[in-house]
């Protein structure tokens, strides 16, 4: 097969042709510049970024997992054993009978040589009560029934030991019903659907609003509040969940967006004296002072630093590695010397947003820190503030464990429970108490009678 003959261009057609193909070859080298720019950005991950560590490559904390690393010796430690209990439940004594030469030793004086402790679990299982009601006809013509024993009313068989069992694996170590109605049959032989161990977490509900209204009302008398927010998932419908600490108390709460409203109705028109968060716009307004999260900030400057800035980044990291430092040591030091040193902070703060960078990396980050200009250095005159917000995602992590596991809610009381049993249990961790104590006190009030009104 022959090929058709090319047609001979004029000249004014090859000049067309190559001026079309210049331009084309000037877009490319353009988008070749792009991307080599691009390219020559440092990638962002948890260590310079807002990014969670899940998502860094290698799925590390650090982001550095694919490249190699030397590995830090750890320090070697002396060998310990475990304490002896203080209050053994037996004391088996053991005494020699023979000698390793075959000799009879039985009769001789013999001491303690050796102590150790054997702990075991006793098999667990479900105490069953059969509660018989006995009654009759009166004399009158009316019928009578014994009332039930205190603790174990008509209903559900299941008592209070079993509903704090089952939400506290629910809520605090993220096992699902399957799982449950599995562990519950094969580890303490007791036969529950997963139907039944909705129904059990769904009887919460009431105890576990009553005890969230009691920790509202300590958190709108705080003076300190750091507050967080994540997201979750209601039948597949995004919502956040929002989490407020005080040094007493500590409230979770789910709703539908992440708008500042939220926040101004939990804390229902209180002002605190100083609010505790990151830079993100609903968390701001909040309090008569805001202490904004300076890990938060850090990691910024760390990506500021990784992209080239050398004048502005690296200056701003020595201010807040000080400042963070003279937090640590508030302790020891008077109020007039804090005094001194949140003026010195910020006179150097000053002098920093004076110069001029020249990487832009530099100038984006000296134009966020002059938005948010006052709110750094809180911390150094006020004992109460911490400079981090890292007691509030602290506290909400292990929602964000929970609805990584579940995959979220598939109810419209669910919620409302988890952030019952999230508020209630972490405040009572402030106070000392066992996150199952405290939920089988609360189950236990499902079971008491009703108060006599007169």
């Amino acid at each position: 097969m022959t090929r058709p003959p090319r047609r001979l261009l004029t000249d004014a057609e090859k000049d067309a042709l190559l001026d079309r193909q210049a331009v084309l070859i000037d877009a490319l080298m353009a988008r070749i510049a792009a991307l080599e720019a691009a390219l020559a950005k440092p990638r962002k991950t948890s260590r310079n970024s807002h990014i969670p560590p899940s998502q860094d490559p290698g799925g590390g904390s650090s982001g550095d997992r694919d490249e190699a690393k030397p590995k830090k010796r750890r320090p070697s430690r002396p060998g310990v054993s475990r304490r002896l209990a203080a209050a053994p439940d037996e004391t088996i004594v053991c005494r020699a009978d023979r000698c390793a030469c075959g000799a009879d030793v039985s009769g001789l004086n013999q001491t303690c040589r050796q102590r150790y402790d054997h702990v075991d679990i006793p098999p667990v299982l479900p105490n069953v009560t059969r509660v018989e009601l006995h009654g009759g006809r009166c004399a009158c013509g009316k019928r009578f029934r014994a009332a039930p024993p205190d603790g174990m009313p008509a209903g559900t068989p299941f008592g209070p030991n079993i509903h704090a069992l089952l939400a506290y694996l629910h809520h605090s170590h993220h096992v699902g019903f399957e799982r449950l109605a599995r562990l519950a049959r094969e580890m303490f032989g007791l036969t529950i659907s997963e139907g039944a161990i909705a129904n059990a977490l769904r009887r919460l509900t009431t105890p576990l609003e009553a005890e969230r209204a009691a920790i509202r009302r300590k958190l709108r008398a705080a003076e300190v509040v750091w507050s967080d927010e994540t997201t979750t998932r209601i039948n597949g419908r995004l919502h956040w969940q929002w989490v407020f600490v005080t040094p007493e108390a500590v409230l979770h709460e789910i709703a539908p967006r992440r708008a500042r409203a939220v926040a101004q109705d939990v804390m229902g028109g209180h002002k605190p004296a100083v609010w505790v968060s990151d830079r993100y716009a609903g968390q701001q307004e909040m309090a008569v002072a805001h202490q904004v999260c300076l890990a938060h900030v850090l990691r910024d400057v760390q990506y500021a630093i990784d992209s080239g800035d050398t004048v502005f980044g690296p200056a701003l990291a020595r201010l807040l590695a000080w400042t963070i430092a003279i937090g640590r040591r508030r302790g020891e030091l008077k109020d007039s010397t804090l005094r001194h040193y949140r003026i010195k902070a910020d006179c150097r703060l000053d002098r920093l947003l004076a110069t001029h960078p020249s990487h832009p990396a530099g100038r984006t980050l000296q134009a966020q820190v002059k938005a948010w200009r006052t709110r750094y250095f809180v911390f150094v005159q006020d004992r109460r503030v911490s400079p981090t917000n890292n007691v509030a995602e602290r506290e909400i992590r292990p929602s964000v464990v929970f609805r990584k596991v579940t995959g979220g809610f598939r109810s419209e009381w669910g919620p409302s429970v988890h952030a019952g049993y999230r508020s209630v249990t972490s405040t009572a961790r402030i106070a000392g108490q066992p996150a199952f104590d405290t939920i089988r006190n609360i189950a236990a009030t499902l079971f008491q009678p009703p108060a006599q009104t007169l």
